[in-house]
Protein backbone atom coordinates (compact mmCIF):
# COMPACT_ATOMS: atom_id res chain seq x y z
CA UNK A 1 0.00 0.00 0.00
CA UNK A 2 1.13 3.84 -1.15
CA UNK A 3 0.26 6.29 1.69
CA UNK A 4 0.91 10.28 0.07
CA UNK A 5 0.06 13.26 2.40
CA UNK A 6 -1.46 16.00 0.44
CA UNK A 7 -2.34 19.57 0.34
CA UNK A 8 -4.04 20.66 -2.54
CA UNK A 9 -3.34 24.14 -4.04
CA UNK A 10 -6.79 24.74 -4.61
CA UNK A 11 -7.39 25.29 -1.18
CA UNK A 12 -6.03 27.40 1.98
CA UNK A 13 -2.80 25.97 3.42
CA UNK A 14 -3.85 24.13 6.56
CA UNK A 15 -4.38 26.59 9.83
CA UNK A 16 -2.16 23.82 11.85
CA UNK A 17 0.43 20.99 11.42
CA UNK A 18 -2.06 18.36 9.68
CA UNK A 19 -2.44 17.44 6.08
CA UNK A 20 -5.64 18.11 4.22
CA UNK A 21 -5.72 14.95 3.00
CA UNK A 22 -4.33 11.28 3.19
CA UNK A 23 -4.46 9.54 0.02
CA UNK A 24 -4.32 5.02 -0.04
CA UNK A 25 -3.46 3.35 -2.89
CA UNK A 26 -3.96 -0.70 -3.45
CA UNK A 27 -4.51 -2.66 -6.07
CA UNK A 28 -7.05 -0.94 -7.99
CA UNK A 29 -8.33 1.33 -5.70
CA UNK A 30 -7.74 4.68 -3.60
CA UNK A 31 -9.00 5.46 -0.47
CA UNK A 32 -8.81 9.61 0.33
CA UNK A 33 -9.27 10.50 4.19
CA UNK A 34 -10.10 14.16 4.27
CA UNK A 35 -9.33 16.33 7.42
CA UNK A 36 -12.08 17.99 8.97
CA UNK A 37 -13.18 21.41 6.93
CA UNK A 38 -13.98 24.43 7.92
CA UNK A 39 -15.21 27.23 6.05
CA UNK A 40 -11.74 29.32 5.48
CA UNK A 41 -11.30 31.35 2.12
CA UNK A 42 -7.85 31.28 0.43
CA UNK A 43 -6.27 33.08 2.89
CA UNK A 44 -7.45 31.35 5.77
CA UNK A 45 -10.15 33.71 6.82
CA UNK A 46 -13.66 32.60 8.09
CA UNK A 47 -16.63 32.48 5.36
CA UNK A 48 -19.91 33.21 6.30
CA UNK A 49 -19.86 34.56 10.13
CA UNK A 50 -22.92 33.50 11.41
CA UNK A 51 -24.33 31.75 8.39
CA UNK A 52 -24.77 27.67 8.32
CA UNK A 53 -26.09 28.18 4.75
CA UNK A 54 -23.00 30.07 3.67
CA UNK A 55 -20.58 27.93 5.77
CA UNK A 56 -22.09 24.52 4.55
CA UNK A 57 -21.41 25.90 0.94
CA UNK A 58 -18.29 27.06 1.35
CA UNK A 59 -17.12 23.63 3.23
CA UNK A 60 -18.84 21.55 0.62
CA UNK A 61 -16.91 24.16 -1.95
CA UNK A 62 -13.35 23.01 -0.34
CA UNK A 63 -14.36 19.69 -0.49
CA UNK A 64 -15.20 19.38 -3.77
CA UNK A 65 -11.58 20.99 -4.40
CA UNK A 66 -9.76 18.23 -2.65
CA UNK A 67 -11.37 15.81 -3.90
CA UNK A 68 -11.16 16.89 -7.69
CA UNK A 69 -7.63 17.09 -6.97
CA UNK A 70 -7.40 13.16 -6.61
CA UNK A 71 -9.72 12.54 -9.31
CA UNK A 72 -12.63 11.98 -7.06
CA UNK A 73 -15.79 13.42 -6.66
CA UNK A 74 -19.45 13.88 -4.20
CA UNK A 75 -20.42 10.15 -5.85
CA UNK A 76 -16.83 8.59 -4.48
CA UNK A 77 -17.68 9.66 -0.66
CA UNK A 78 -18.59 6.51 1.57
CA UNK A 79 -18.61 8.32 4.83
CA UNK A 80 -19.00 12.03 6.10
CA UNK A 81 -18.82 13.33 9.89
CA UNK A 82 -20.11 16.62 10.42
CA UNK A 83 -19.53 18.38 13.71
CA UNK A 84 -22.25 21.21 14.21
CA UNK A 85 -22.16 23.62 17.26
CA UNK A 86 -26.09 23.59 17.11
CA UNK A 87 -27.87 20.66 16.60
CA UNK A 88 -30.37 23.03 15.54
CA UNK A 89 -29.09 24.13 12.56
CA UNK A 90 -29.20 20.82 11.18
CA UNK A 91 -32.08 21.54 8.56
CA UNK A 92 -29.75 24.06 6.86
CA UNK A 93 -26.99 22.06 6.92
CA UNK A 94 -28.73 19.79 5.52
CA UNK A 95 -30.16 21.51 2.63
CA UNK A 96 -26.74 22.82 1.29
CA UNK A 97 -25.73 18.59 1.97
CA UNK A 98 -28.50 17.50 -0.42
CA UNK A 99 -27.08 19.28 -2.78
CA UNK A 100 -23.93 17.94 -3.19
CA UNK A 101 -24.67 14.14 -2.13
CA UNK A 102 -27.42 13.16 -5.37
CA UNK A 103 -27.11 9.78 -5.41
CA UNK A 104 -27.01 7.02 -2.59
CA UNK A 105 -26.19 8.85 0.29
CA UNK A 106 -22.68 7.73 2.57
CA UNK A 107 -22.94 6.38 5.58
CA UNK A 108 -22.78 9.72 7.91
CA UNK A 109 -22.43 10.88 11.56
CA UNK A 110 -23.33 14.03 13.01
CA UNK A 111 -22.50 15.23 16.43
CA UNK A 112 -23.25 18.28 18.29
CA UNK A 113 -20.60 19.77 19.76
CA UNK A 114 -19.56 22.85 22.21
CA UNK A 115 -17.45 24.45 20.16
CA UNK A 116 -14.77 24.38 17.05
CA UNK A 117 -10.75 25.38 17.15
CA UNK A 118 -11.80 28.59 15.14
CA UNK A 119 -14.15 31.05 16.65
CA UNK A 120 -17.43 31.31 14.92
CA UNK A 121 -17.00 27.94 12.54
CA UNK A 122 -20.32 26.85 12.88
CA UNK A 123 -19.35 23.28 11.51
CA UNK A 124 -16.54 21.05 10.15
CA UNK A 125 -16.71 18.26 7.92
CA UNK A 126 -14.66 15.50 6.92
CA UNK A 127 -14.99 12.66 4.50
CA UNK A 128 -13.70 9.33 3.21
CA UNK A 129 -14.01 8.96 -0.31
CA UNK A 130 -13.19 5.17 -2.37
CA UNK A 131 -11.84 5.73 -6.22
CA UNK A 132 -11.86 2.34 -7.98
CA UNK A 133 -8.90 3.03 -10.25
CA UNK A 134 -5.60 5.03 -8.40
CA UNK A 135 -6.26 8.57 -10.44
CA UNK A 136 -3.07 10.70 -10.99
CA UNK A 137 -2.30 12.99 -7.52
Amino acid sequence: MQITLDDPDSVAAPVGPYSHVARLESGDGVLLMLSGQIAVDAGGGLVGEGSMTEQARRVFEIIEGILAAHGAAFEHVVNIRTYLTDIGLLPEYGAVRRKYFTGPPPTSTTIEVSRLFRPGALLEVEVVAAVGEPAPA
